[in-house]
C-alpha cells in the first residue's frame, strides 16, 4: 500500500466531489449523453467515485479493476446489442477509465479509449469538470457512432443520469 495514495484517498471527500460535479454539471453530463445516444445504437453510463475505502487500498485495487466492478454492478453489460460503455472517474487518483461491453470492445482499440480518458483527465487537472466530462462523452459518442450507427427508434436501455458512488 502506497502512503501517498492512501493519504489522497483518506483526504478526498464526497463534499469535494460534489463541489466539482455540481447539480448543474451533472445535468450537463446527462444532457450530453441523451443527445449523443440519439445518434448511435450504443449506451453510455457515467460514474464518479470519490475514493476507495481502506480495505480496497490494502488489497491494491486498481482504478481499472474497480471500473470493471462498477460496470457489472450498474448492469452496463445488460444491453441487447452488448454495446454499453462505462465512463468511470476516480477523483482521489485523478484517473478516468472506460470499460466497453464485448461487442464494442471487439471493434474499438484500447488506445482509442485511452485517448478519450487522457483528454478528460487534462480538462479535470485544469479544473474544467463539465467541459472534460462533455469532451469524454463526445469522444465515446464518436466511437460509438462510427461502429454502432443509430438505426432510429433505438431504446434507451441505460439511465443517462450520472451516478455518484
Amino acid at each position: 500500500m502506497q502512503v501517498a495514495r492512501t493519504l489522497r484517498h483518506f483526504f478526498s471527500t464526497r463534499w469535494g466531489t460534489r463541489r466539482r460535479f455540481t447539480p448543474a454539471v451533472l445535468r450537463r453530463i446527462e444532457a450530453a449523453i441523451a443527445e449523443l445516444e440519439r445518434r448511435h445504437a450504443g449506451e453510455i453510463r457515467f460514474a464518479i467515485e470519490t475514493a476507495f475505502d481502506l480495505p480496497e487500498l490494502w488489497d491494491g485495487v486498481t482504478p481499472r479493476a474497480r471500473a470493471v466492478n462498477v460496470f457489472g454492478h450498474l448492469g452496463v453489460w445488460d444491453t441487447a446489442g452488448n454495446n454499453g460503455v462505462l465512463i468511470y472517474v476516480l477523483m482521489a487518483d485523478r484517473v478516468v477509465e472506460i470499460v466497453a461491453d464485448r461487442a464494442i470492445a471487439a471493434r474499438v482499440a484500447q488506445a482509442d479509449w485511452d485517448a478519450v480518458c487522457r483528454t478528460m483527465e487534462g480538462h479535470y487537472i485544469a479544473g474544467r469538470f463539465a467541459e472534460g466530462s462533455e469532451a469524454g462523452i463526445a469522444g465515446v459518442g464518436a466511437l460509438l457512432e462510427r461502429h454502432f450507427p443509430g438505426q432510429g427508434g433505438d431504446a434507451n436501455e441505460q439511465p443517462d443520469r450520472p451516478v455518484l458512488l
